[in-house]
């Protein structure tokens, strides 16, 4: 199961770091604060492990739960001031305030996609999802790129300097582009019974996943392009899951996990699937039973 891919939070670790005016800082503080820069835009995905022991199907709800919970932030980021206080011996209080930044970028930017995460766990179990930032920004990747390139190219700017116009530019990507998504939402929502949205690859683009009764629709718009029914989707509403929930308990926690979901029953399986994750016939968050199966 993948979120925001782990190159872009590497990025943003990254790009914490040469943001950094370090002019000042010895080599021993420099390799502190890089470790503490990447470590914490990586730290909160520390929950992939549960899978290991996950014997109940509950590996979905844990995966972005209680780690990329924003209370959790200031947790994880006085973790990082330890190891630099008390490994690398480094005095001071900025690793601890890096750490917190990095770590509030990691859980707050895998709002945006269609993933979701448990921001308000333990106090909530809603999973916040925006839908309109992609799991992989190759923007957000292009402009890193860009700023790297323009520090070799421009070697009299400040490396800093550049890196911040980077973060600037990168958070206006992400306000245009879901400030589109909110509106094509807006002007789908009277449509629907249930509604979500998923960002394209492309920029500016979306899947508009919607929901009457046990019709589901899959189009693909955009503010600058007509509307794509690619997709409309039955439902099977006849069907008891129980036995699929107690034979496959994955399918319990994706049914509760999911905004909504899709039966299927044909002749060789049962299951459910995320719609939002729909592609060539199939959506790989999907949870089945074969009928031959005792």
């Amino acid at each position: 199961m993948i979120t925001i891919d782990t190159i872009t939070h590497t990025l943003f670790g990254v790009g914490i770091y040469k943001s950094i005016n370090k002019e000042k800082m010895s080599k021993k503080e420099k390799y502190a604060l890089l470790f503490t820069s990447i470590g914490a835009s990586q730290i909160p995905d520390i929950d992939f492990i549960s899978q290991f022991w996950d014997t109940e199907g509950l590996y979905q709800m844990w995966h972005r739960g209680i780690t990329h919970s924003i209370f959790l932030v200031p947790i994880w980021a006085l973790l990082f001031y330890l190891i630099s206080r008390y490994i690398f011996r480094i005095k001071g209080v900025q690793s601890y305030f890096v750490a917190l930044i990095s770590v509030f970028i990691h859980n707050t930017s895998d709002v945006f996609n269609a993933w979701g995460t448990g921001y308000l766990e333990p106090f909530s179990s809603v999973r916040l999802s925006l839908g309109t930032v992609p799991i992989i920004d190759f923007v957000i990747w292009l402009i890193f790129l860009l700023v790297f390139l323009a520090s070799k190219v421009y070697p009299k700017v400040k490396t800093y300097s550049l890196f911040r116009i980077g973060w600037v530019l990168i958070t206006l990507h992400i306000g245009i582009q879901s400030l589109q998504g909110y509106v094509l939402y807006e002007q789908y929502k009277a449509s629907y019974q249930d509604i979500a949205l998923s960002p394209s690859f492309i920029p500016w683009n979306f899947t508009i996943v919607g929901k009457n009764n046990h019709t589901v629709d899959i189009i693909n718009d955009s503010l600058l392009t007509k509307a794509d029914l690619v997709e409309r989707i039955q439902s099977n509403k006849e069907v008891d899951l129980d036995r699929l929930f107690e034979m496959n308990p994955a399918a319990k926690t994706l049914y509760n996990w999911a905004p909504f979901v899709v039966v299927v029953d044909d002749e060789e399986r049962v299951g459910i699937f995320d719609p939002r994750f729909y592609r060539n016939g199939e959506s790989f968050l999907a949870e089945y039973l074969e009928k031959n199966s005792k």
